[in-house]
């Protein structure tokens, strides 16, 4: 598949350029030219799905398409701001649109009212990036497998009341510039001072390094080996949230739902039942996830979803503008504890 970033070329108008500018002064005109290039599928227009796709259209990408079968419930309402109150019933991607389109003009939003399994391959290699919220694992694993073999990136990510999370697969050799403070070498004659002496970081001067990063694919990220010893001796420093992660994606494709509040009590039992059998599934002991976690992962919480939200974004523009390291692999939030960590999982 062609590049769709190097083929358009995108030009910068002055109207843009007015619009643009703290992001152009930022990151530079040539990191804006290539998220101006950039058309981006995203699907799932939940509370999260609303957060990321505000971030894209504020940024300036191309187009965005806005895919989502679900229609708008109570809990639309309250999790996602792209939504009228009004529009119960209707389709979540289609509600969406006017106040989407409403926050940059500039920026091509549609809506396509149909599911994400349903769509053919070539459907999702018209993207430079392909984003999924609220989708089954299996879907998943069958949009990164088919877009990392065509140079197109993926992200995923979700919320689970309390927790959320956010991987990445930008392919086996993403390119990018990062701007690093300048080494500056003292004048005059200084082969006699130690070597410490000799240079030093100038914080007012900056230099661009161009790097690369490579990653896995979404399966290989799941399914590591936790028998092996150098899995075990790296346990202690694995974030739980990893283990919350198989157990929530697990409950969905059993229920083919999320843990829902009305029936909290049934699901809470599901949930631990279900990180009884995953846990014992992967050779670890359940003890790493003690039995309060049933109690904070129902419903999106609209906070959560604004912090996933603006890292997930920000991972997009990052990974179609070229600029800035990429966060490796995955990024784990708990409101509860209000921090975030960034972890790598897969083949080293």
């Amino acid at each position: 598949m062609i590049d769709m970033i190097a083929k358009e070329d995108p030009i910068i108008s002055e109207e843009e350029a007015a619009q643009y500018d703290r992001q152009i002064r930022l990151w530079g005109l040539d990191a804006q030219k290539r998220l101006r290039g950039s058309r981006v599928l995203l699907v799932g227009l939940g509370g999260l799905g609303a957060e990321v796709a505000k971030n894209l259209i504020l940024a300036g990408v191309k187009g965005l398409t806005l895919l989502d079968h679900e229609q708008v419930t109570e809990e639309s309402c309250r999790a996602q701001f792209l939504v009228p109150v009004t529009a119960k019933g209707e389709n979540r991607a289609q509600a969406s649109l006017e106040r989407a389109q409403y926050l940059n003009p500039m920026v091509e939003v549609r809506a396509q009212p149909e599911r994400a399994e349903d769509q053919p391959d070539d459907f999702f290699l018209q993207y430079d990036a392909v984003c999924l919220t609220g989708c089954s694992r299996d879907l998943m694993v069958r949009v990164d497998q088919l877009c990392s073999k065509h140079n197109v990136k993926v992200f995923c990510g979700d919320v689970y009341g309390y927790y959320g999370y956010m991987f990445s697969d930008l392919g086996q050799e993403h390119s990018y510039i990062e701007e690093k403070p300048k080494v500056v070498k003292p004048s005059g004659d200084s082969n006699d001072e130690p070597a410490a002496k000799k240079s030093k970081i100038d914080p007012n001067e900056t230099t661009m390094v161009k790097k690369t990063a490579s990653f896995c694919s979404l399966k290989e990220a799941l399914e590591v080996d936790w028998t092996s010893e150098k899995a075990k001796a790296g346990l202690k420093r694995t974030p739980v949230d990893y283990f919350l992660l198989h157990v929530l994606l697990k409950f969905r494709t059993d229920k083919g739902r999320d843990p829902d509040p009305q029936s909290s009590a049934g699901d809470s039992q599901l949930l631990a039942q279900i990180r009884d059998d995953v846990l014992e599934s992967k050779g670890v002991s359940s003890d790493l996830l003690t039995d309060e976690f049933v109690s904070y992962c129902f419903s999106e919480m609209a906070p959560v979803c604004a912090v996933v939200g603006g890292v997930l974004g920000q991972e997009v523009v990052k990974a179609l503008s070229q600029r800035d390291a990429p966060h490796r692999n995955f990024f784990f939030f708990d409101g509860r504890k209000g921090n975030g960590v960034v972890d790598f999982f897969g083949p080293q």
